[in-house]
């Protein structure tokens, strides 16, 4: 049996190492670029052929993969006359890791299954470390025949599948897993200047901590950057900040009060307003220090 022909639209830092998984076991890929040429010619390199748009994509392709940053990009790709929708026919399978709004997520899956295909919510876990080694977490929403259907596929760029449930909600499992992470990165920046005040700098931090059973993967790649000034963890303050309103929104939808996620919002939303949204997330420790005065960088140092 022929493999499926799958598309692939958002080549950034997860995406290029999800497409090149893709294409080195075997499936006929079909890709679209944005401004940034060299993932798209590394791929074309590998065999992938490039389409000019998201129509011409669904003519072709049986999956398309989405890897986007927010849910205005998905709806972009899906709408207007070079859109998915445009092009869509019966069977196709849309495959959406990006982190997104739940409530756009429902109103796109119904717009395709007007056209007799199918929306898959499969957003991300980990690094782009793990995106180019094909071991990505998964959290996929859908129902159980979708599911067995695209698992082949969702095997060669992830590791740790988890099937969360119905459509939907692999979207709502990943902003549950970013609150906790962005949760974490508030508490850490927190912890580091409240240690470089009192005479406890970041190093010692992540000694005694990393070293008890409070230590985990966050917090090592957190210290990373808190002690050595070494960026791992590629993920910015911009799209942390827009996580942190989807979380509200749907705890909103949800008539729940979330005191601490309002609170790790309100540290990234001042960090993205005073233009260091494209900073990665463990810069939010030097964020922190700035307000109370403290230069993060120097007590790193220490």
């Amino acid at each position: 049996m022929s493999k499926p022909k799958i598309g692939f639209i958002g080549l950034g830092y997860m995406g290029h190492g999800m497409a090149k998984n893709l294409v080195q076991k075997g499936f006929p890929l079909w890709v679209k670029g944005n401004r940034n040429r060299a993932p798209i010619d590394s791929l074309i390199g590998m065999g992938a052929t490039e389409v000019a748009n998201a129509r011409e994509m669904a003519q072709v392709c049986d999956i398309i993969h989405l890897c986007l940053s927010n849910s205005p990009q998905v709806e972009a790709v899906f709408d207007g006359p070079d859109g998915i929708l445009a092009g869509a026919r019966n069977g196709l399978i849309v495959i959406d890791t990006t982190t997104a709004d739940p409530v756009s997520t429902a109103k796109l899956a119904e717009a395709l299954a007007a056209k007799g295909g199918t929306l898959v919510d499969a957003p991300l876990g980990r690094t782009p470390k793990e995106a180019e080694a094909g071991t990505l977490d998964a959290m996929v929403g859908a129902d159980e025949a979708v599911f067995a259907q695209v698992l082949p596929v969702i095997e060669c760029w992830a590791g740790n599948i988890s099937h969360v449930g119905g459509p939907g909600t692999g979207h709502k499992m990943k902003l549950l897993m970013n609150f906790i992470s962005m949760g974490y990165a508030s508490l850490y920046a927190e912890v580091t200047v409240l240690g470089a005040a009192v005479g406890i700098p970041p190093a010692k931090v992540r000694q005694v901590i990393g070293s008890s059973r409070l230590t985990n993967g966050f917090f090592e790649s957190f210290m990373t950057y808190a002690v050595d000034r070494e960026e791992v963890h590629k993920f910015t303050i911009a799209n942390a900040a827009k996580d942190l309103r989807y979380v509200g929104a749907m705890a909103d939808a949800a008539g729940l009060t979330t005191i601490m996620a309002s609170a790790a919002k309100q540290y990234f939303a001042q960090a993205e307003a005073s233009g260091h949204g494209a900073d990665f997330v463990p810069s939010i420790t030097d964020r922190v220090g700035a307000l109370n005065g403290l230069d993060m960088a120097a007590e790193a140092k220490k």
